[in-house]
C-alpha cells in the first residue's frame, strides 16, 4: 500500500486547512486510515482514525482529545482517500502529518504516507 498525502501548509491561528490522502496498492486490504502527526521533539501521536474496508464495516471516527471538536475525519472508501478537515487551527497544531492506514485482523500493519507539513503561526 502507498499513500500520497497533500494539503499541508503555513496558516495562522484560527485559520482552516484541509489534508488529503489516497491510498493506492493492495487497498483491498486496508481496513482503517487516519491521520498522526509529530511535532519537533515529540512523539508521533494519533489525531484521528477511522475504521472501514475489507470486510471492516465502515465505523465511527476516533479523535485525540486535543482536536475533538476542531478537526473532522472523513473516508471516501471507494476512492481509497481519507481527509482531515482542521478548523480554529492553534500554534500547537503544528507538526508534520502523517497520513496511515492499516490492513491485517489478528496483526495489524501500519503503512505510513510522506508527511506534509502544517505550521501556524501565532
Amino acid at each position: 500500500v502507498q499513500l500520497q498525502a497533500s494539503g499541508g501548509g503555513l496558516v495562522q491561528a484560527g485559520g482552516s486547512l484541509r489534508l488529503s490522502c489516497v491510498a493506492s496498492g493492495s487497498t483491498l486490504a486496508i481496513n482503517n486510515m487516519g491521520w498522526y502527526r509529530q511535532a519537533p521533539g515529540k512523539q508521533r501521536e494519533l489525531v484521528a482514525d477511522m475504521p472501514g474496508g475489507g470486510i471492516i464495516s465502515e465505523g465511527s471516527p476516533h479523535y485525540a482529545s486535543s482536536v475533538e471538536g476542531r478537526f473532522t475525519i472523513s473516508r471516501d472508501i471507494a476512492k481509497n482517500t481519507v481527509y482531515l478537515e482542521m478548523k480554529a487551527l492553534k500554534p500547537e497544531d503544528s507538526a508534520v502529518y502523517y497520513c496511515n492506514a492499516k490492513s491485517g485482523l489478528v496483526a495489524s500493519i501500519d503503512y505510513w504516507g510522506q508527511g506534509t507539513l502544517v505550521t501556524v503561526s501565532s
